[in-house]
């Protein structure tokens, strides 16, 4: 796998498509993407259930950072199984993003 192709894979966004809060990290996950390099998977999982059952099935891990709930937006690490929750500034989304990936 190339390095493209890690980072790609490494972090994913789970945002539902109204979530005033994902319109609100939206830019911040521009900004990450063009200024450090990493490339997050988006899916929608308000109105995609397997996007929904995904986030599910990691939920064990995404409740224990997020307060034992499964939210949006939700940051997840397929490589370090760490979570972000909820609506942050870019300061701690950048330094999260990079820490694991």
């Amino acid at each position: 796998m190339s390095r493209e192709e890690k980072l790609k894979s490494a972090i994913i966004m789970y945002h539902g498509q109204e979530c005033p809060h994902c319109r609100a990290m939206m830019p911040l996950v521009q900004k990450l993407e063009e200024s450090e390099g990493i490339k997050l998977e988006k899916k929608e999982v308000w109105h995609n259930e397997k996007n929904a059952e995904e986030m599910r099935e990691r939920g064990n891990k995404i409740r224990e950072t997020c307060g034992g709930f499964l939210g949006t937006p939700t940051f997840f690490s397929t490589k370090t199984g760490s979570a972000l929750c909820g609506e942050v500034p870019y300061e701690k989304l950048a330094e999260w993003s990079i820490e694991n990936i």
